[in-house]
């Protein structure tokens, strides 16, 4: 018997019952701006009589949603709705990827009673069912309703969000809005105040609300729960239960509004668009984090140290990476980065550890922003807006000058030579007894291969990233700032190494090199090489060797941190400020103090006028 599906779309195309109608309509398409959702709408049509079997699986296989059309006059044609045709469309569909299903109940026109008491215990028994919809293709009833049902169904699936059995969200659906909820309490207090909820609800909706509709909002969730406002506020419970009655009152389009403002797509998932956004960076550029990015860290940072001690504790840490789907930060980064006297991450620290993440790895940095929402409390197009790319390095040598705020300096040395103390002097951890043994008792995953702070070259703050090479030199190695050759002032066969690694890879590099004779607290012995490291860098006219040590009751000076940013910062000065100095004199016994002074009066000088011709240029302009 006919249930009349092809009177539905003829009703609806045309706004009129058909006098004559074919077994099948053609394929329709409703334009995208005469729909509410603003999508081009196919609608395809099909008959028994005209088609095969093999197309009606073509057919469903192709389907965003399918509408299944019975006759409220009809118990057979409801009875098929079970019997036959959703076993049929589950046995051609995926499993993990089911269509939704409109159920339709057409010739309403010719009963006064319902179906939907038949039509229920369905609903509930299959959860690809959507919603069902009675209409009649005679009266025109329900018609428009029906296919914007469908395109619902598909844009606003129910599936993902709700379980009609339990009558509550499901469990990734819980998890998503509660990232959601504490990415929008922007003092962490736990609950959403109205200037919050306000910012939330034009973040998605693009639209604040009036201070009654506000209050209507939170009323509604008092008279339903006990919890749900706090303080005027609304909480994680009451922020839940607004979703949940919105999916019960059919608005599910409110919930996925807001996930996909959030960056969530139909399966409840970050999108990769959203985590990783397009950003090019050609060859010899670097990435750092731009004002705004450190601007919105720290407000991150802020609203996590509850105890305002200006370092992160082991649970204020757990709790600012809640809205991670993973913990990003292992052990290894409380011996990257500056700690205070606990071992707990300083707010300086905290800064570094993400400088360095978007220095070696900026792919990973954006996704980190994403989980954070910087480009929704920034109201920006995508996280690649809190990314700087500098500029290729080689345009930075012929300027003489560079914009950049991060360095990379490597340390090279034989095994043992010092350089997991120089890194660790870095962070202000001298290696004493105690301090020592403490190191050798760090676990094997706990230690890092890098060390980052700040350090201050002619007043401005600048990041430099130490990194050591244990085993091996490859080209990453050399593709650096300034290199450190560290040797062991107490090991006779130490400096052999350093020489053998400069003759070899760094002599004809533009790459600032300097010596550091470590371990000086030790006795100093005799070198097994041919030239002393003195006249070794007399030779090659490098810096004479730097002495130092980080076994002291002190904490270590910064003073060689500072000079290798300041070598980074300007290579071309230094290096041939360097030469000069070498040559004129050859003979002297430098000392260590002397030199640096005239070395950094040298690239004072050349900092001074780079920028008194810069402002002469800006005059003529």
């Amino acid at each position: 018997t006919p249930v009349g599906k092809t009177s539905l779309i003829m009703s609806l195309v045309s706004e009129e019952f058909p006098d004559e109608v074919p077994l099948r309509a053609e394929e329709i398409t409703i334009p995208a701006d005469v729909t509410p959702e603003r999508v081009p709408t196919h609608i395809v049509d099909y008959s028994e009589a005209e088609q095969s079997d093999e197309q009606l699986y073509q057919e469903i296989s192709k389907a965003n949603v399918i509408c299944i059309v019975y006759s409220v006059n009809n118990k057979k044609s409801i009875e098929k709705v079970t019997s036959h045709w959703i076993p049929l469309i589950n046995d051609r569909t995926d499993k993990d990827s089911r269509v939704p299903l409109i159920l339709v109940g057409n010739k309403s026109d010719l009963v006064e009673h319902s179906s939907m008491e038949t039509i229920l215990p369905i609903m509930n028994q299959y959860q690809d069912i959507e919603t069902c919809v009675e209409c009649s293709a005679k009266n025109l009833k329900n018609i428009s309703e029906l296919f914007y049902y469908a395109q619902k169904a598909v844009l606003h699936p129910t599936g993902p969000l709700y379980c009609p059995e339990e009558k509550e969200l499901k469990p990734s659906c819980i998890k998503a809005l509660t990232r959601i909820f504490k990415v929008s309490d922007l003092d962490n207090d736990g609950i959403l105040n109205d200037n919050e909820l306000n910012f939330f609800q034009r973040t998605c909706f693009n639209t604040p609300l009036a201070p009654q509709a506000l209050e209507d909002v939170k009323n509604v969730v008092r008279r339903n729960m006990t919890d749900g406002v706090k303080d005027n506020g609304l909480t994680l419970k009451g922020f839940l239960f607004l979703h949940t009655l919105f999916i019960q009152r059919g608005r599910h389009e409110t919930t996925w509004t807001v996930l996909r403002r959030f960056g969530y797509d139909d399966d409840l998932e970050l999108t990769q668009e959203y985590l990783f956004p397009m950003i090019k960076i050609p060859a010899d550029c670097t990435t750092e984090l731009n004002h705004n990015a450190y601007l919105f860290l720290q407000s991150v940072f802020d609203k996590h140290d509850k105890d305002r001690d200006c370092a992160l504790s082991p649970e204020e840490v757990k709790d600012l990476f809640k809205v991670f789907p993973y913990m990003p930060w292992g052990p290894d980064v409380n011996n990257t980065v500056c700690t205070n006297d606990q071992g707990w991450i300083t707010y300086q620290g905290y800064l570094s550890q993400w400088t360095l993440t978007t220095y070696l790895d900026v792919q990973r940095s954006l996704e980190y922003l994403g989980y954070l929402g910087y480009s929704i409390i920034y109201e920006q197009e995508s996280q690649a807006a809190a990314i700087t790319v500098t500029r290729n390095k080689r345009i930075d040598l012929q300027k003489k000058q560079t914009q950049r705020s991060v360095f990379r300096c490597n340390v090279l040395g034989a095994r043992g030579s010092g350089k997991s103390g120089f890194l660790q002097a870095f962070l202000g951890r001298n290696l004493n007894l105690e301090d020592f043994s403490r190191q050798k008792r760090i676990r094997e995953d706990h230690k890092s291969l890098y060390a980052i702070s700040t350090t201050y070259v002619y007043g401005q703050e600048k990041y430099l990233l130490v990194m050591p090479d244990f085993d091996f030199l490859s080209e990453a190695d050399l593709a650096c700032d300034v290199v450190c050759l560290v040797y062991d002032v107490n090991n006779p066969r130490s400096f052999e190494y350093c020489a053998k690694v400069y003759k070899q890879y760094l002599i004809d590099s533009k790459t600032p090199c300097v010596v550091i004779a470590a371990k000086l607290d030790l006795h100093e012995v005799r070198q097994h090489y041919s030239l002393s490291p003195h006249e070794f860098c007399r030779k090659h006219k490098l810096h004479p060797p730097q002495p130092f040590t980080c076994n002291t009751t002190e904490t270590p000076s910064k003073d060689i941190y500072t000079r290798l940013t300041t070598m980074a910062m300007y290579p071309v000065q230094l290096n041939r400020l360097c030469k000069d100095l070498t040559q004129h004199m050859a003979q002297a016994d430098l000392k260590n103090s002397t030199f640096w002074l005239r070395a950094s009066v040298g690239a004072t000088v050349f900092a001074v006028l780079g920028f008194a011709m810069y402002r002469a240029l800006l005059k003529q302009r």
